[in-house]
């Protein structure tokens, strides 16, 4: 009797453990929501074929505890994910591939609200009565709106703490810290074709803001438009910080020779003091997602030393 005993307090003990870790999504439940767009997106039961048309908004449905049955080329090609064979490459996030898309009967599109290419893609998917949604992240409170939504589709609460609210506190504790000093900083995105100097209407730039950092673009709009060195003297900031697009070395090649062959740069106290540094891409390029509690923390080290 005893042994019978501890066998179903055990056996129940793992059943609510699997209950916790399962969707409570039944197959009979409709669900409803809003997305970025301000259209109300109805649910019938748990979608089974889902395809993100970005690989930011795949790895995030993901971490909502979704499955994928499809997705775009940056999310092997930028975010490394390892999406398993049974995941088909539907193209690019500028241009999905719409037929491979319909091919695979996906009952869920999630979408960017940014994209013109998938606004026209979404006009398809309507006639053909595809529930989608749009999204827009640029912030980390996007993110955490993002997952909300999508774990309220996968029922996984859980991974709305561990993904979404575990990571706003750890925001919220360097923030805490941070001193009351407030370097100046330039921040510039370089590709292949030249450079731009950033504000803080950008993930990155709202970082620095929210570090307290005094960002020299978004005080001077005429940086935004094209590069002064007259203007970067004049500051001299005590941080140059860059993230690239496309390839890295080509997009640093065009900075140095946009910028940096300008014989003051040298003379800039960022460059002298080495201060000069190329943010990881994977933090400051693309949506951190769950690691961007991490993002916050590298940039406050580079900040406050």
């Amino acid at each position: 009797m005893k042994k019978w005993i501890a066998f179903a307090i055990a056996f129940l003990m793992a059943a609510s453990v699997l209950a916790a870790c399962t969707p409570t999504f039944g197959s009979d439940r409709n669900h409803t929501f809003t997305d970025d767009l301000d259209r109300e997106v109805r649910l019938n039961g748990m979608p089974k074929k889902v395809v993100a048309l970005m690989g930011s908004y795949a790895e995030t449905w993901l971490l909502a505890g979704g499955a994928l049955a499809g997705t775009t080329s940056d999310a092997v090609d930028e975010r490394k994910l390892d999406l398993g064979e049974d995941v088909q490459i539907v193209g690019t996030v500028k241009e999905p591939n719409l037929e491979q898309v319909l091919a695979l009967s996906p009952d869920f599109v999630i979408l960017s609200a940014d994209i013109q290419g998938h606004v026209k893609a979404g006009e398809t998917l309507e006639a053909a009565g595809i529930p989608h949604a749009y999204f827009k992240v640029e912030l980390f409170s996007d993110y955490l709106s993002m997952l909300q939504r999508l774990t309220g589709i996968t029922g996984r609460e859980d991974l709305y703490e561990s993904n979404g609210l575990a990571v706003q506190r750890q925001i919220d504790e360097v923030l805490a810290g941070r001193p009351d000093e407030r370097p100046t900083v330039l921040f510039i995105r370089a590709f292949s074709t030249g450079a731009k100097a950033k504000g803080d209407d950008n993930m990155t730039g709202a970082m620095l803001k929210d570090l307290g950092a005094d960002n020299i673009a978004a005080r001077h709009a005429s940086l935004l438009e094209e590069i002064s060195m007259e203007e970067i003297i004049a500051e001299d900031p005590d941080f140059i910080l860059v993230t690239t697009m496309g390839g890295t070395e080509e997009a640093l090649a065009a900075l140095k020779e946009s910028v940096q062959q300008n014989p003051a740069w040298n003379e800039l106290s960022a460059v002298k003091n080495d201060r000069y540094i190329v943010l990881p891409k994977d933090l400051f390029h693309y949506k951190p997602n769950a690691r961007w509690g991490e993002a916050y923390e590298e940039l406050a080290k580079i900040l406050y030393p």
